[in-house]
């Protein structure tokens, strides 16, 4: 069982933490069952959530003081999209949108950066990814060896 388990959190739960698409493609290949790959996909970005929600701000403190020397452009394209997509559609658009366009990671720190409440962000992330995971992994399920690449077959 535990083997089991190890296998499911390596193959879909970290890589979903660290891009939401990961998670379902490796479980597919995997041959998990869909119900495995539902809740592992949503375990993995949740993960990411709560930590960058509940870690962020110490962890960008930390990381300000080594960074700060570096000379970085401020108003990139990126930059700019997130804005616009936060003035547009607030926290429930970053997170609707976090896991297609944004990575978990970068979703929470946008949300966590513009100070949403922590509580909402969790929410909101959490229904984007049942969403999206959904969405996803039915459509992998349902339609794999019909939609993906031939070198991923």
């Amino acid at each position: 069982m535990w083997e089991e388990i190890l296998k499911v959190f390596t193959i879909v739960v970290l890589p979903s933490g660290l891009k939401f698409f990961l998670g379902p493609i490796f479980g597919y290949y995997a041959k998990f069952h869909i119900i495995t790959l539902l809740i592992g996909t949503v375990a993995g970005m949740m993960t990411s959530v709560v930590a960058f929600t509940f870690f962020g701000d110490w962890l960008r403190s930390k990381l300000s003081n080594r960074l700060s020397s570096r000379k970085k452009k401020r108003f990139t394209k990126a930059n700019r999209r997130t804005v616009i997509i936060w003035k547009k559609f607030g926290l429930a658009g970053v997170a609707g949108l976090t896991p297609v366009l944004f990575t978990p990671i970068i979703g929470t720190i946008v949300a966590v950066s513009f100070g949403a409440p922590k509580k909402k962000i969790l929410l909101y992330m959490l229904l984007s990814a049942i969403f999206w995971s959904f969405i996803i992994n039915g459509v992998l399920y349902f339609f794999g060896p019909g939609i993906l690449p031939d070198f991923m077959k």
